[in-house]
């Protein structure tokens, strides 16, 4: 059963956000400090309470420091030592934390003309923003690793002093980090934080949710109150709704500039990821281009898991698929026996008579390797000992 969680940034979203809703979810703030307590960095706790914006009750975090921080800046490799030396995380969650950690290194060295390995980060690289981006990813650990769905964010307007001084809103790695995706230019303020907006961007599909049943809801409060909206982020968790993605669905991409090994790596993700088949077929594009047609057969369940690879590793900047309907003959295996060694044989069936039979390949070639005989002599040797019901 496919698990999701959809996030709503009704009023942005932020790291302290993201982690008080997966609290308001369920998640006990002592699973989530047990999980974080080998991050080696000065000490630091939660605390959690409770908070009301615009009637909305729900969880507000605040990431308390012991003592004042003495490095606030870090380097990207600093921060990346951390997680990695971070015994307690589970190693799913330590991938996500670097990867959400790449993203911003890769969005502020863009913004500002350098590459990743010269950027200090500032406000991010401060204990409590360490802490709210690993504990965001213990936070899917402890949900079950649900798929990650969000609406697309409010980003605010105005201005924000930082480090580097005044910056507009939204600051200029939070829409470096936002690129090719939907957002909301709306609100006043900084709604969406570049720790949120890196969270959004790594871990979650932002667009149109697919259709789930929800089982529980959490409202992550933020530590600001806006006057035209309450400052929460709404996460529901629930189930897919099986009903509304079963059946057969074909999922397709044009390509005009994939590579020979592109195309062969990316039949063997879809298959590996669900896809019942898999092929590329040439075609003609625009401009008299010659292209390939990528397309994978999936159930319905499997539908997003496609996209999502098709998306991510291939180099197309969109995704078709529709349903298709299958009809399909009843399949079964038999064992025959040739001069050189047993063999599977594969049958297709309908209403109980055997329509097709095909030898398995990988037997015939290990049979026909084990004897010094051709493959060919072995493959039409397991036909000839079919039986005349096969």
């Amino acid at each position: 059963m496919r698990r999701i969680l959809y996030l709503e940034p009704v009023g942005g979203i932020a790291g302290d956000m993201f982690l008080a809703a997966g609290l308001d979810l369920g998640i006990s703030p002592a699973e989530l400090e047990r999980a974080l307590s080998g991050l080696r960095v000065p000490g630091w706790k939660l605390a959690v309470s409770r908070a009301v914006r615009h009637a909305i009750s729900g969880t507000h975090l605040d990431v308390v420091l012991d003592a004042r921080e003495a490095h606030p800046h870090r380097a990207y490799a600093d921060i990346r030592r951390l997680i990695e030396e971070a015994d307690t995380l589970p190693p799913r969650a330590k991938e996500r934390a670097l990867a959400v950690f790449r993203a911003i290194g890769e969005a502020e060295a863009k913004v500002h003309g350098v590459s990743i390995d010269d950027i200090h980060f500032h406000e991010v690289g401060a204990v409590d923003s360490i802490v709210d981006i690993c504990g965001a990813a213990v936070v899917l650990e402890l949900l079950g690793n649900p798929e990650v769905h969000a609406a697309p964010p409010p980003l605010g307007s105005g201005t924000i002093r930082v480090a580097h001084g005044a910056m507009p809103i939204p600051v200029p790695a939070t829409l470096e980090l936002l690129r090719d995706v939907p957002v909301r230019f709306e609100g006043v303020g900084e709604l969406t934080t570049p720790t949120g907006a890196a969270l959004l961007k790594v871990l979650a599909h932002i667009g149109h949710p697919p259709d789930f049943i929800v089982e529980k809801v959490g409202y992550g409060v933020g530590t600001k109150d806006f006057k035209d909206r309450p400052n929460v982020l709404r996460a529901s968790l629930g189930r897919l709704e099986q009903a509304r993605n079963e059946g057969l669905w074909v999922v397709e991409a044009n390509l005009d500039d994939a590579t020979p090994q592109l195309l062969g790596h990316l039949l063997e993700r879809l298959l590996a990821v669900g896809a019942l088949d898999a092929w590329v077929t040439p075609v003609v594009m625009k401009k008299s281009r010659p292209g390939h047609l990528l397309s994978a057969l999936v159930e319905g369940g499997t539908r997003e898991a496609i996209v999502d690879v098709v998306l991510r590793e291939s180099t197309t900047l969109g995704v078709r698929y529709h349903r298709v309907e299958r009809q399909a003959l009843e399949r079964d295996w038999v064992e025959v026996e040739t001069p050189w060694g047993k063999v599977r044989v594969k049958r297709g069936l309908r209403q109980g008579a055997v329509l097709n039979a095909h030898p398995e390949f990988e037997d015939c070639r290990q049979v026909a390797e084990a004897a010094g005989v051709p493959v060919k002599q072995v493959m039409a040797a397991a036909v000839a000992a079919l039986g005349p019901k096969d």
